[in-house]
């Protein structure tokens, strides 16, 4: 077994939707990143990197890259669970906290789960997403970004 924890943040800027997990929610906002920003699946490759001991997003997918300009996150993640599935691991299962004063997630979360289960080949029961606020203190509480964090257990797989 293996664990990973990954971290990511995003200030807003010019735009009208931001993505998360993979599902575009439309918001007064957009975020400010060389590929679609997304924090949740950002948080998650760092995460399962790590589990393996890859290094980071930026190693694989660096910002300096014009490849990645405006990228789908998704993307990266299935690189990553292609990684991960040549180590001979699998994803157990994912913790993610959105860390926002808005947009609220709630009722996205359902389909950012299915998204990334895809994208990791699990089911979508094994990724737990969250929201919570930072009750207005720090650059989220004031409106100026977003972060994600994800914690993962990486299991070997059965032969």
């Amino acid at each position: 077994m293996r664990i990973g924890q990954g971290f990511d943040v995003h200030a807003f800027g010019e735009g009208d939707h931001v993505v998360l997990g993979g599902v575009r929610i439309d918001y007064p906002r957009g975020i400010v990143a060389h590929s679609d920003g997304d924090v949740v699946i950002h948080a998650l490759c760092d995460a399962v990197l790590g589990a393996l001991g890859e290094g980071d997003i930026g190693q694989h997918f660096p910002d300096s890259d014009p490849r990645y300009r405006g990228a789908d996150s998704r993307v990266f993640l299935r690189e990553v669970a292609r990684l991960m599935r040549a180590a001979g691991l699998a994803l157990a299962n994912a913790d993610i906290t959105v860390m926002a004063e808005a947009p609220r997630i709630a009722k996205h979360r359902a389909a950012m789960a299915e998204n990334l289960a895809a994208d990791l080949g699990v089911p979508a029961q094994r990724i737990n997403i969250k929201g919570t606020t930072t009750e207005k203190l720090g650059f989220i509480g004031r409106g100026e970004g977003l972060a994600a964090s994800a914690a993962v257990l990486l299991d070997a797989v059965a032969s």
